[in-house]
């Protein structure tokens, strides 16, 4: 186990009025409602959802958040976020995102995620073998597979 580097998966999103500070700029927090947004959209496209983990008895809470806000996002302004697992341990996944927006050159916010995986008991468990390898490439695999 350790670092992965993902493949990338995008979310788009239109920022509401309701997201904005009295400045006219994206609340700072809510920037993590939009890393959720996209851990979703990541599990769907790697073929199950949040609900299917819970229905296993599995559960991903957020035991670290770290958000670097590098430039302006504001209301109305369609935005990308685009996440990865960076790495993944024994009981414990770091997905990584970056926020970026049309006609801006750069990332405007980087931030990242580590989340346990709990038992029903919420007691940290071992990332099953099914899970891991959702979280690593093709490439990563065909190399580990000596292809």
């Amino acid at each position: 186990m350790g670092i992965v580097s993902g493949d990338w998966v995008e979310s788009r999103i239109r920022v509401r009025y309701g997201e904005t500070d009295q400045m006219g700029h994206a609340y700072y927090a809510n920037y993590l409602f939009w890393f959720e947004v996209a851990r979703g959209d990541w599990c769907r496209a790697h073929g199950f959802t949040y609900t299917s983990l819970e229905e296993k008895g599995l559960f991903l809470p957020v035991v670290e958040a770290w958000v670097r806000y590098k430039g302006e996002i504001r209301y109305d302004q369609e935005i990308t976020i685009r996440v990865r697992v960076a790495e993944f341990k024994r009981a414990s996944i770091k997905f990584e995102y970056e926020v970026t927006r049309d006609g801006t050159n750069g990332v405007l916010t980087q931030g990242y995620t580590w989340h346990v995986l709990m038992n029903r008991d919420r007691k940290a468990t071992s990332i099953p073998d099914w899970l891991q390898a959702h979280m690593t490439t093709t490439a990563e695999r065909d190399s580990a597979d000596g292809a």
